[in-house]
């Protein structure tokens, strides 16, 4: 499993904290950056992370702002991207189970530290269930592809 893992300044820390997490369970990442905690544009950050996970380079994807929204929007714009916005263990599970997402996005002022390891831990490992969810996976790539659904 290879990961890509982003953040913006307003997250810098809780990436940095994910990237310690992942070395210690021994789980490959790039890190397509911010790289310090000046003031960038979490948009360029997303794509390039959600770029690696659409073009099959990476499994998943892990994007981290202030509250996870901003980078989970760039992310969605990303063609086969399904990122979501998770901060409890129960969206992490179930974004996969129901939805496919293949990218995580979370909030450095919404979740803490170990929080977002936990939701990592829970993501990468929770696989999708099929079935009647891929039916509504298949309407979501139709509604990506312009179709009237």
């Amino acid at each position: 499993m290879k990961l890509a893992l982003a953040a913006d300044h307003g997250a810098f820390e809780l990436k940095e904290s994910i990237k310690k997490h992942l070395d210690e369970k021994g789980i490959e990442y790039e890190d397509f950056g911010c790289y310090a905690k000046e003031s960038v544009d979490y948009p360029r950050f997303a794509y390039r992370a959600a770029k690696a996970v659409a073009n099959g380079t990476h499994d998943f994807g892990i994007i981290c702002c202030t509250t996870g929204l901003g980078v989970s929007m760039a992310a969605n714009k990303v063609k086969g991207i399904r990122a979501a916005v998770c901060t409890n263990e129960m969206l992490a599970e179930m974004t996969r189970r129901h939805n496919n997402a293949n990218v995580i996005c979370m909030g450095q002022n919404v979740v803490s530290q170990e929080l977002a390891n936990k939701l990592v831990d829970i993501f990468v490992s929770t696989e999708f269930e099929g079935g009647r969810h891929q039916r509504r996976v298949d309407l979501l790539t139709a509604i990506e592809n312009g179709e009237d659904i």
